[in-house]
């Protein structure tokens, strides 16, 4: 599942264009503040950064420099401010496309679409192909291994599926049904036991202590998230 930044301090357009990608099947994180927006921003978790110009904090042609210091991945401006000028600027510090306010919101969505293939299509069929790396966990996304402190650790699909999905979105909380979803590809309501027992096989074959994990951490009433 593609993870969408929207960094907006309009509530109500921030909501709109969250349940509008939501729809689309795309999982968003909003922020309303721009200093924690260029936080984000710069993680390397988002496959796509929606930024409004004017922001409490910092700007977002700031947040855009930012990013673009350290990715190539889509940015998309929205903005209230209509002139050429910003519109130049926005593209000229390497904004991907700019829409202004009042736009609409399918079409918000097209374009995340286009630029998301696009942004594939540029950096190769193996764009998903990663090593990712914390600690002495390493997880090799192209052979599919995974080194616990240098050494092979066998996963399960699901196992895998799972481990990978949490590493790839660190310190963000998931829900046990967001997740049965994502990785079984079902609806699920009620029933976490799936979720909760394949976590406990991961925790058993990656944690030095599984009763007290340092890599996947339960947030009790809440979910799971992967801590760095």
């Amino acid at each position: 599942m593609k993870h969408i930044l929207i960094i907006e301090d309009d509530a109500n357009i921030a909501e709109l264009e969250r349940d509008y990608l939501h729809l689309h099947g795309y999982h968003v994180t909003i922020i309303g503040d721009g200093l924690l927006g260029l936080k984000h921003a710069v993680s390397g978790t988002y496959d796509v950064v929606i930024v409004d110009l004017m922001l409490p904090n910092k700007d977002g042609l700031q947040i855009l420099k930012a990013v673009r210091s350290k990715s190539e991945i889509p940015v998309i401006i929205v903005s209230a401010k209509t002139d050429d000028i910003d519109k130049i600027r926005g593209l000229g510090y390497g904004a991907d496309d700019y829409l202004t306010k009042p736009f609409s919101p399918a079409e918000l969505v097209a374009r995340v679409k286009s630029h998301i293939n696009r942004y594939e299509r540029l950096m190769g069929k193996n764009i998903g192909a990663e090593i990712l790396i914390h600690k002495g966990l390493e997880v090799n996304t192209a052979s599919h291994q995974v080194l616990v402190n240098g050494k092979e650790v066998i996963f399960t699909a699901k196992e895998y599926e799972l481990l990978v999905f949490l590493m790839s979105h660190p310190n963000i909380v998931f829900s046990k049904d967001h997740l049965f979803m994502t990785i079984w590809n079902e609806e699920h309501f009620g029933d976490t036991a799936t979720v909760a027992v394949h976590v406990q096989k991961i925790r058993k074959k990656i944690e030095k202590n599984p009763a007290n994990p340092q890599y996947i951490e339960t947030i009790w009433g809440a979910g799971y998230r992967f801590n760095v």
